[in-house]
């Protein structure tokens, strides 16, 4: 068995007033090359996942199918599916954003972008073509200061400290994740963020047309809540915020796994990012000695409520080079 994290049993990181500085390269590439070395069969499962494009296209129908079925519900009724159904499947759907980016949905690169669009489209938001060209630098300078956009801003590191403002961070994920690139990191706009954005402005336009715009509302506002406090949104922390000194990409292994395309895999997936996550539970069995010995996560919720409660973690919990 390996080692679980628990904040009761591990020794607590300290709090720091700053990020933490680290003037070794990134670890990834390292492990990735060492893996392979000792476990060459692993490369059997690079390449796309061919189920991906059935998946987006399945929940995208589901999204729309609900709208039809929630007409007239009462407003508690929409409150709790858009908070549970609409929130868990556009996360869902983000994650499938997460791995077109990667190419791993179909051959090609324009078929990926276009099946992210498609998984865009339920959330009403456009961000899939942005989201690849800045995850793309998560993975290539993983906490290098300013490219990787991923990190919390020196803002957010001073401010949400307390208890009440780290759930006030929680809920407003969505706005951090949309806004903190343009503001570390702006780009220009390239022409698939335009047809990203065509794409969104059509289809919600034809939502209000059929529906109305509370069926609007409804994917929207889930998205807000999927990417807020949501046991799914565990990952955004759980991938990245140091809870055990000296290790900065954590692995969750659970249930939730299901839902979110093996996104929990996340040391697995950063050392082997051409494989997609149907695999990543198959590189985990054949080099356990990689993945079981080191600190690990069992419950997204758990973690939330860790960084929530602890007052030794924060924003400023990330490594930074």
């Amino acid at each position: 068995m390996g080692e679980i994290l628990d904040r009761e049993r591990e020794e607590k990181v300290q709090a720091e007033p700053q990020f933490r500085w680290s003037h070794d390269e990134e670890p990834h590439r390292r492990r990735k090359q060492e893996i392979l070395s000792h476990h060459p069969k692993i490369k059997q499962f690079m390449g796309i996942d061919p189920t991906t494009k059935y998946k987006v296209a399945f929940w995208v129908a589901f999204q729309l199918l609900s709208l039809h079925l929630l007409q007239g519900a009462p407003w508690y009724t929409w409150l709790f599916c858009c908070y549970t159904l609409s929130g868990s499947i556009n996360h869902m759907m983000t994650l499938a954003m997460h791995e077109l980016s990667h190419n791993l949905g179909a051959k090609g690169v324009v078929p990926n972008r276009f099946l992210a669009i498609l998984a865009n489209l339920p959330m009403g938001i456009p961000a899939a073509a942005s989201f690849k060209r800045y995850h793309m630098e998560h993975h290539k300078f993983q906490g290098e200061d300013v490219v990787d956009v991923d990190i919390p801003t020196d803002f957010e590191g001073w401010f949400f400290t307390s208890t009440p403002r780290k759930i006030l961070w929680c809920l407003l994920q969505p706005l951090f994740y949309s806004l903190r690139p343009l503001a570390v990191n702006p780009k220009q706009p390239t022409r698939w963020e335009f047809i990203n954005i065509l794409c969104i402005i059509v289809f919600d336009a034809a939502i209000v047309y059929f529906w109305g715009i509370r069926e609007l509302l409804y994917l929207v506002v889930g998205t807000l809540f999927g990417m807020g406090l949501h046991p799914v949104a565990g990952h955004f922390i759980a991938e990245h915020y140091v809870m055990n000194d000296g290790q900065e990409t954590y692995s969750y292994y659970g249930p939730l796994n299901w839902l979110t395309f093996n996104v929990g895999y996340h040391n697995e997936h950063h050392d082997f990012a051409n494989i997609s996550g149907k695999h990543l539970p198959d590189v985990r069995k054949v080099a356990p000695e990689y993945y079981d010995a080191i600190p690990h996560y069992h419950s997204w919720v758990k973690v939330i409520w860790d960084y929530i409660v602890d007052d030794n973690i924060s924003p400023y919990s990330r490594v930074k080079r």
